[in-house]
């Protein structure tokens, strides 16, 4: 009898050691949920003040009501994006100028880039010079207008980023990696005396602003120099969808809020993620071909107007991509 009751005893010693780490594993498990939603809701609401009292601004030339229409109807959508250099004296011009397509219906991106020396007629100034000269000229809104009219287009975002500020972007995730197709000596846009060696390189900030703005040492020129933009961007893209990023998502949100300005609400770049996630299943780059030309002594790059057609086409969604790439030799 005495035994039986102390095997009675043992076990239940042993029920209420189960009870006691059962409740001790939920306890945990509910405090790391309620962690984790918490961090996920000060992200949310850090970005979300960010981006609507911080980042975004409108402009004149796009018609927010018309975009969002688009938007809910998921349709075609046209954003420019302007890498502006802002240590000019002059007020700063788009070093980078490209358009994105986002077109739901075929699961589709398409990156046109236009080279900075493209001849264009500036919007409300009625002359014809290089076309970087029009955030010069008038900022974004006149950017935007240029753009609309050179392509024959509307575009329904812009996103303007301060390259200084993509240094700390790079810095803020870690760094990024890219594959250098070319073997040089810097000459001082990182640092004079530099060996930027051909295959893949770990880029801090400073790195990269050196990587993509040297020239005189690519025999692509202005060419070489966009494709290593592009480069960039992809790899911070890459960069960002690593899960290791996300512990550093307020410091890329403070960094972006310094130095990104659209005129993108927080509840429009929700209905993107929303709606137009599967645009990124393929992604394809193209580069306006033209001519060089000389004008009174001056370097432009001519586009003719059966190419601006073409990349018209395929922006409007009348066209493919693949068209326009098997029609060049700029296929990445």
């Amino acid at each position: 009898m005495t035994q039986e009751i102390s095997n009675r005893s043992k076990k239940h010693k042993k029920k209420k050691r189960k009870l006691r780490w059962s409740r001790l594993f939920i306890t945990v498990f509910f405090l790391f949920i309620l962690s984790v939603a918490g961090y996920l809701y000060s992200i949310y609401g850090h970005a979300k003040e960010t981006v609507d009292e911080k980042m975004t601004t409108d402009v004149e030339s796009i018609d927010v009501s018309e975009t969002k229409d688009k938007l809910e109807s998921k349709d075609i959508l046209n954003i420019l994006i302007l890498g502006v250099d802002e240590r000019s004296e002059d007020g700063g011009r788009s070093d980078s100028i490209m358009v994105m397509s986002l077109n739901p219906k075929n699961e589709t991106t398409s990156v046109i880039s236009i080279p900075r020396d493209t001849l264009a007629k500036i919007a409300g100034k009625g002359t014809e010079t290089k076309i970087n000269h029009a955030y010069a000229y008038g900022g974004s809104d006149m950017a935007v207008a240029t753009v609309e009219n050179f392509l024959d287009i509307d575009l329904d975002y812009f996103v303007e980023l301060n390259m200084e500020g993509t240094a700390d972007l790079i810095d803020a995730i870690g760094g990024i990696t890219v594959n250098n197709q070319i073997d040089w000596i810097d000459e001082g846009y990182y640092k004079a005396g530099y060996h930027w060696k051909k295959g893949e390189l770990q880029l801090d900030g400073a790195k990269a602003m050196g990587y993509v703005r040297m020239r005189h040492y690519d025999p692509r020129g202005d060419f070489g120099r966009t494709e290593r933009q592009r480069q960039v961007i992809s790899a911070i893209i890459d960069k960002g969808k690593n899960m290791a990023t996300v512990t550093k998502l307020n410091n890329i949100i403070d960094v972006l809020g310094d130095n990104l300005q659209t005129n993108m609400q927080f509840s429009d770049m929700k209905s993107l993620l929303v709606n137009y996630i599967d645009v990124t299943k393929n992604v394809q780059s193209y580069m306006l071909q033209g001519e060089d030309k000389t004008i009174d002594g001056v370097y432009y790059y001519k586009v003719s107007e059966e190419e601006l057609q073409k990349v018209h086409d395929v922006l409007i969604g009348r066209a493919d991509m693949e068209n326009l790439l098997a029609s060049s030799d700029t296929e990445e």
